[in-house]
């Protein structure tokens, strides 16, 4: 009787505690619907009294919530995340207090606090924290269900590019008299998740600042990855996960151990925010005094650009982006630094957590040597085949693509300019080529050469997990490794004295051909639906589209609405990833524990 008692309790409080988790995740949605309707509308008093009305609601809702799950978990609490939830939780409280406690009953000395206390900025980012971790909370509920990763990846994608076109709509996006289309909005808003830079608009007259704000988190979201982001605020504040969530979040960050799972997210926002903030400093200098704006619009203009080129994503302040009369000329250092945040964010996070890894080692290794006066033991391989195959790859695109522009725009595209100017200019194309897709100099003006040159350097894009498109120089780098083992007659591929799994180089080949398909359909495709235009000019909208580049021939503005909605489904499949998309679509075969008979086929 005391077991049938104590199911039917346990039962009882799962039920509970299910209602109250799909009561907190709507209250959250609410949260963010009235933040959008305060961030885009121009409001009455009534009704922002409406609005502060439910801000408060949920305000009050969260601190009862809040208390209800310190009481009922403590345990938990306490083994797992304690210094969080208690810094979190006085923050709210804090939140709280101007509502309980009148203004006339605070001392003199506490009131100045006070009245920072209840303002309405403080509260806004204290609940939109714990909104966040509601949406966190289910998310990893949903991992706990066994859902398909790659659906759940591709879903997360689109429900931002969702809330992205709702937000650039609204009118503080835009211009005074400026008004945007469903599907410009929807192009835009992918484009910037798609972490790609193909507008149907001109960014720097269609939007306003609170618009470009909106662009920049949408590019900093999409170029960390949704997941990652979701990710670490799911375990930051809720500790400890199941199994089966760890094995899928350690995979979405290549992570290599459980352990490090928590560090290694830490490590891309680390890099990413860290990196920015720097290439934002460095932007700020080559640009200061030049370009006849206020201190705080250089700002602004340093950290947009930086977050845009670091998550290479290619999107512009300036109309005409890059190439704009005003920074043109006599801004090398600017190009420069725009140049080197490409490639930091191209190169991928696992390489920079192993450059980290790797560097920490060897100061560790002279600190002991020269304290201790002891020769601590070396480790080989230190510096992972990843890592090898990515920098070595991106070296040899650079190289070559940057010698290969100087060559042909010499005289082309970059006459007239210093000698400085063209060999600036050939790194930085070389650079924005492989998914950037800054542009410098109409792209138009350059040769059918450079432009071919062009499209080889977009489709094989960046390095694997990092804020890059194209099939990768991962792939590129596995598939030549195996053409060479084919051509000397060896039974596996090998790299820097490391054989290559099967699994790896099928995936890689896998890609290969799913790029070429893509991209072939979608450019017949293309073809039908906008036959006034030149062909080639719509082969390479393709490439540049489901690469994530940005680079286009002048004619995104040109295209109707069924084929901006065709280009926005190519950007998001690049970013996302072909191979992730289709394994989203198909429901996975499980491995058999029998293999059927082999027969070679003719192949030559």
């Amino acid at each position: 009787m005391r077991l049938i008692s104590k199911y039917i309790s346990q039962r009882w409080q799962n039920r509970v505690g299910r209602s109250i988790q799909l009561l907190s995740f709507i209250v959250a949605l609410l949260f963010v619907a009235a933040t959008i309707i305060d961030y885009g509308f121009n409001l009455t008093a009534v009704e922002m009294g409406y609005l502060d009305k439910v801000y408060r609601f949920v305000q009050h809702f969260f601190a009862v919530i809040f208390t209800l799950r310190l009481f009922t978990n403590w345990g938990h609490i306490w083994r797992h995340n304690f210094i969080s939830t208690i810094v979190l939780g006085t923050l709210l409280y804090i939140s709280v207090l101007p509502d309980i406690l009148p203004a006339a009953n605070v001392p003199s000395w506490f009131a100045q606090f006070y009245h920072a206390f209840s303002n309405k900025i403080y509260m806004l980012v204290v609940v939109g924290v714990f909104s966040l971790m509601e949406i966190s909370r289910d998310f990893v509920s949903i991992m706990r269900r066994k859902t398909n990763p790659a659906l759940l990846l591709a879903s997360a994608f689109v429900i931002i590019i969702f809330f992205g076109t709702v937000l650039l709509m609204v009118p503080r996006s835009t211009l005074d008299g400026v008004t945007i289309s469903l599907v410009d909005a929807l192009f835009t808003s992918t484009s910037a998740v798609c972490v790609t830079g193909l507008s149907t608009v001109d960014i720097a007259t269609t939007f306003s600042t609170e618009g470009l704000v909106i662009i920049a988190l949408l590019i900093q979201i999409g170029g960390l990855g949704v997941m990652t982001i979701t990710s670490f605020f799911a375990l930051f504040f809720m500790g400890n996960t199941g199994l089966y969530d760890q094995f899928a979040l350690r995979d979405m960050v290549s992570s290599d151990t459980f352990t490090s799972l928590m560090s290694t997210l830490l490590y891309i926002l680390g890099f990413t925010l860290g990196i920015e903030a720097i290439g934002a400093v460095a932007i700020w200098t080559s640009i200061h005094g030049t370009l006849g704006m206020t201190l705080a619009d250089e700002i602004f203009f340093s950290v947009f650009h930086s977050i845009s080129a670091f998550c290479n994503a290619g999107f512009s302040t300036l109309s005409g982006n890059l190439g704009n009369t005003m920074i043109i000329s006599q801004h090398n250092w600017f190009y420069l630094s725009i140049s080197l945040l490409i490639i930091l964010g191209g190169i991928g996070f696992p390489v920079l957590v192993n450059f980290k890894n790797v560097i920490s080692y060897y100061l560790r290794y002279g600190f002991t040597k020269l304290i201790h006066h002891k020769t601590p033991p070396k480790y080989p391989h230190l510096t992972r085949l990843n890592t090898k195959i990515a920098i070595r790859v991106t070296l040899l695109l650079l190289i070559f693509g940057s010698c290969a522009i100087a060559l042909t725009e010499w005289n082309g595209a970059f006459a007239g300019m210093s000698t400085t100017d063209k060999l600036v200019q050939s790194l930085f194309n070389a650079s924005a080529s492989r998914t950037a897709g800054f542009n410098s100099v109409n792209l138009s003006s350059f040769s059918l050469l450079a432009l071919i040159i062009y499209l080889i350097l977009m489709w094989i894009g960046g390095a694997s997990q990092s804020t890059a498109g194209g099939i990768k120089v991962n792939t590129i780098g596995v598939a030549f490794a195996s053409f060479i083992s084919v051509v000397r007659g060896e039974r596996s591929v090998r790299m820097f004295n490391r054989e290559i799994t099967d699994s790896s180089v099928r995936r890689a080949y896998a890609t290969i051909f799913g790029s070429v398909i893509t991209i072939i359909c979608c450019f017949i495709v293309l073809m039908i639906l906008e036959p006034a235009i030149d062909p080639f000019a719509l082969f390479f909208e393709t490439i540049s589209a489901l690469s994530t580049v940005g680079s286009s021939l002048g004619i995104t503005a040109e295209l109707n609405d069924a084929s901006k909605i065709l280009v926005s489904v190519m950007m998001f499949i690049g970013r996302v990833g072909l191979i992730t998309v289709a394994m989203s679509l198909f429901k996975r075969k499980q491995n058999t524990n029998y293999r059927l008979p082999e027969e070679n086929v003719i192949i030559n």
